[in-house]
């Protein structure tokens, strides 16, 4: 594929806009193709999911700052996970040694996610996770520690990131190569349809394609492209459209450039309708209803005069609000310089309540709807992503451009391009490359425990000699059996899990028999 001649730049506005500017009108909110929103009367009827990101060192400790939030106001748990959890490896791995709990939680064993779920309903409250390659493995310790609270499988809900596609395209938190992934992936969409059918099984994420440098209409079409790549892989794998469709979920930046944002959530939801509808034949209309979770840009927040990150968070907030997003996530204003305090994740939160609270905004459903600016800005972005979406087609599909190195040239092209305009000073960036020169006031930096290592590696030590061994060899003899061949991994993943296999022991198996996958193109 030829190198791409689509700008790697924001829209660029015109000074004014009319109505000839607008090609057509949409019909109202709850109506398809949904550009307005997909209820009728959106947060007039129910306020979007406010959830705060959280996980850091140990579990125990991940439970305490989850009690507080939800004590604060939040209304689901959203967690992070650390680099060896996420990498498929146990924290006493000589591979994990100094990043067990930096990042994230440390989940190792079924155990450690009984503590980090202690005293949470989880019939009540709805737990969204940021995990990928061992996406399935994290669900079934989730199901596990449920059935130990006694709520029914078929009562859970919450939603597992579960997209592989965009780490080998942005974030590098991959394991296995991207066929038997495909395969983790569809196997859990049929699993999660017979045992757990109220869990959101994927959230295709344009989120981290943009903290990765991505413009806009690019973040949209290398999303959009891997919710069809997967959408293609469940249909090869026998699953019917309108069965897993409705479990498909969304993840987007809200970036910094305030009337984009709002376009590209409008933009994307008309653009997935249709594709569901006129392309894969979906008939059921939460197949064709676009929802997503949205969390404020990581990227535009700045060590230099950290208290300007607030207003920056705020107004990234009021855009996903304005674009109708189901659930979202504000960053503390500390996040450049460590994990959040405390006090900076409440504030976080106070954002969103006085967004929804006192602003007023929520009383009308897509109160931009029709402005000819908005309105141009979404035909705009749908234009440019669909040509996108055009060029990986011819490829061979999201997967095959990903092999072949595309999407991934792409973002650090405008990730470079984006950088040179900061540094030129044709890209303002407040308190960084103008108006600097003021003292930066200090603000509290948040460490995570540094025992964590330790109290991981004792834990295991303990789980390993305390397990029925021959149970767990039998159990991973099962799972090795079933990467051999065609039947859902799940179900022997779950009994390994059980018997208190670690997820590296698990992950190990399947690396034994799938391989690691190193990138073949470089950047």
């Amino acid at each position: 594929m030829a190198k791409s001649t689509k700008p790697a730049a924001p829209l660029e506005p015109k000074p004014v806009y009319r109505a000839d500017d607008v090609h057509t009108a949409p019909p109202d909110p709850g109506t398809y193709p949904y550009t307005r929103g997909i209820y009728p009367t959106m947060y007039r009827s129910r306020l979007w999911t406010m959830r705060q990101y959280a996980g850091f060192s140990s579990a125990r400790e991940t439970n305490e700052r989850f009690r507080f939030l939800l004590h604060q106001g939040v209304m689901g748990l959203s967690t992070a996970f650390d680099l060896p959890t996420q990498l498929g490896l146990d924290s006493d791995d000589p591979r994990a040694e100094g990043e067990v709990g930096k990042v994230g939680v440390a989940i190792d064993t079924v155990e450690d996610m009984a503590l980090l779920l202690d005293g949470i309903p989880l019939d009540k409250v709805s737990t969204s996770m940021t995990i990928n390659a061992p996406a399935a493995l994290l669900l079934l310790m989730y199901e596990l520690v449920g059935e130990r609270q006694g709520v029914p499988s078929t009562e859970l809900t919450g939603t597992i990131q579960n997209d592989i596609l965009k780490e080998y395209a942005a974030r590098g938190t991959y394991i296995f190569p991207p066929r038997p992934s495909m395969r983790l992936i569809t196997d859990t969409f049929a699993y999660c349809q017979q045992h757990i059918p109220k869990w959101n099984t994927i959230s295709i994420s344009g989120y981290h394609i943009r903290e990765a440098g991505s413009t806009g209409a690019q973040e949209l079409a290398f999303t959009l492209a891997d919710g069809i790549a997967y959408v293609q892989a469940a249909l090869e794998a026998g699953l019917k459209i309108d069965e897993f469709g409705p479990r498909l979920s969304f993840f987007f930046n809200a970036h910094s450039h305030f009337f984009e944002e709002i376009a590209k959530f409008r933009a994307a939801r008309r653009m997935w309708a249709t594709i569901m509808r006129e392309r894969f034949g979906a008939t059921d209309e939460r197949s064709l209803q676009l929802r997503f979770h949205t969390q404020t840009a990581g990227s535009t927040l700045t060590s230099q005069q950290p208290l300007n990150n607030v207003v920056r968070t705020t107004l990234e907030a009021l855009a996903a609000v304005l674009g109708g997003t189901q659930s979202l996530h504000t960053n503390g204003y500390d996040e450049a310089l460590s994990l959040p305090t405390a006090e900076a994740a409440t504030l976080a939160l106070r954002t969103q309540q006085i967004i929804a609270f006192e602003s007023g905004v929520p009383a009308v459903a897509d109160p931009l709807g029709g402005s000819y600016l908005i309105e141009a800005l979404t035909d705009q972005l749908e234009a440019e992503a669909y040509s996108l979406i055009k060029e990986i087609d011819e490829l061979g599909g999201a997967v095959r451009a990903l092999e072949e190195g595309v999407i991934q040239g792409q973002i650090a092209e405008a990730a470079w391009e984006t950088q040179q305009a900061i540094e030129r000073g044709d890209q303002i960036v407040v308190g960084m490359n103008k108006f600097g020169g003021a003292a930066d006031q200090p603000v509290p930096v948040f460490y995570p425990n540094a025992a964590v290592t330790a109290e991981q590696a004792s834990a295991l030590a303990r789980i390993r000699q305390q397990r029925d061994a021959h149970a767990v060899a039998a159990a991973l003899a099962d799972v090795q059996r079933a990467a051999q061949g065609t039947t859902n991994m799940l179900p022997p993943m779950r009994e390994a899990l059980r018997r208190h296999a670690t997820l590296g022991e698990v992950c190990g198996i399947l690396r034994q028999e799938w391989g690691e996958y190193r990138p073949n193109v470089a950047i």
